[in-house]
């Protein structure tokens, strides 16, 4: 690793229950806050047997439980506010977030708006919360975002071009309980778009730009990567890169499942705090054009966008390489590497698979440079030539250090 200081900057939530079965004190976890519960929850998942035993659970132990379960992906606004007015008509003590990273998010946006007035916009952007929020349980069901330990929630708002975020550590979940036999069974398509998202979560947590040790007297929501920060993410290169192509195929295999969720996790406290960068900057205007799933797009772009910072992150790729258990850890056998593991599980190759065509190229270059908490955070200063380069060469599908 390059970090030649020891700093570090972690923001978590105040406990994290993780294991088979933790999903078995949710009631006592979230009896703690209070006795009014909203639920966050989609309509699949709400009618399965295991989230009825949650419920149950809740009831049984005499709590009021309030389901919002129109819970739709990329959260359009106009649900979110729905929700709101519900929620604020109930008065919960507590939200619970249980689900996908929609679901989750959706708790924490509810959690907010509960408490403090004023339209969801006030709070775009990165540090605009005034304040605490009722707390949130966050019970994720898939491993992909991490949402359960990081402090971002986003949502889709007709009035702009790309998804917008609400970035705030007040946001963090105060408990996170996750479970990983809820992750068995889900379909391989999504197992593979959502872990592919965590995997690109640990590595650009990992290669994010390093700034310097000075404590300003507020610190941005993400503040690059550092010695904490990069321990979790290499533990969740390890843990996604020797499991991943198993959940895919063998959805029922509890270990390939539990290393999945751990991962997960791992990138999700790396990346809350260390942030992500140009896959997932890019990923903004690739998603709106295209309606492609969030983490086909960043897992597509990952490989362009490594091998064009290649030449300033060496020893973050080797430790990739290291985490991936490659003989000869050396930038082009790692760069292979993530090639294959994304090939592996169905992630197209190219922008062009996914219906891009060249002309759009130039307006997703220009809508990712608009999303200035990701760019700035990459290891190279982020340029239209810089952002131009990698996206022509994810069209055509070109490398430029590899192996093969």
């Amino acid at each position: 690793m390059s970090e030649t200081a020891p700093f570090g900057l972690l923001r978590l939530p105040t406990e994290i229950r993780f294991g088979v079965g933790a999903v078995a004190t949710v009631a006592a976890t979230v009896g703690r806050f209070g006795h009014r519960v909203l639920v966050c929850a989609d309509a699949v998942l709400a009618a399965t047997p295991a989230f009825q035993v949650v419920r149950h659970q809740l009831e049984a132990g005499g709590m009021q439980v309030m389901l919002i379960s129109d819970v739709q992906p990329e959260l359009p606004l106009d649900s979110v506010l729905a929700g709101a007015d519900q929620a604020r008509l109930f008065g919960p003590d507590v939200v619970l977030g249980y689900g996908g990273g929609s679901s989750l998010d959706l708790a924490k946006l509810m959690a907010l708006l509960v408490t403090h007035p004023g339209p969801v916009s006030e709070y775009y952007g990165e540090n605009r919360v005034p304040g605490p929020v009722v707390p949130v349980v966050a019970v994720p069901t898939t491993a992909g975002t991490g949402s359960e330990v990081t402090p971002v929630a986003v949502l889709s708002d007709p009035d702009r071009a790309l998804k917008v975020g609400v970035s705030d550590p007040a946001l963090i979940p105060r408990v996170a309980l996750v479970d990983p036999r809820l992750l068995v069974g889900a379909p391989a398509r999504v197992t593979a778009h959502s872990g592919i998202d965590a995997f690109v979560h640990a590595v650009e947590a990992l290669t994010a730009a390093q700034r310097s040790t000075e404590w300003p007297g507020t610190q941005g929501v993400f503040v690059g990567r550092s010695r904490l920060s990069s321990l979790l993410a290499t533990d969740a290169v390890r843990l996604l890169a020797g499991s991943l192509r198993t959940a895919v195929t063998e959805g029922s295999d509890l270990g390939a499942r539990t290393a999945t969720a751990l991962g997960s996790l791992e990138a999700g406290m790396a990346f809350g705090s260390a942030g992500t960068h140009l896959s997932h900057a890019i990923q903004y205007p690739l998603g709106a054009l295209t309606h492609t799933p969030h983490g086909l797009g960043t897992g597509l772009m990952l490989p362009y966008v490594l091998d064009a910072c290649a030449p300033v992150i060496g020893p973050e790729l080797a430790a990739i390489g290291v985490a991936m258990g490659l003989p000869d850890p050396r930038m082009p056998a790692t760069l292979d590497a993530v090639r294959a593991l994304v090939a592996d599980i169905g992630i197209p190759r190219t922008l062009a698979d996914i219906g891009v065509t060249r002309a759009d190229l130039p307006r997703i270059v220009e809508l990712s440079l608009s999303v200035s908490r990701l760019v700035s955070n990459a290891p190279l200063p982020p340029s239209a030539a810089l952002l131009t380069e990698i996206v022509d060469a994810a069209f055509e599908g070109r490398t430029a250090h590899a192996l093969a």
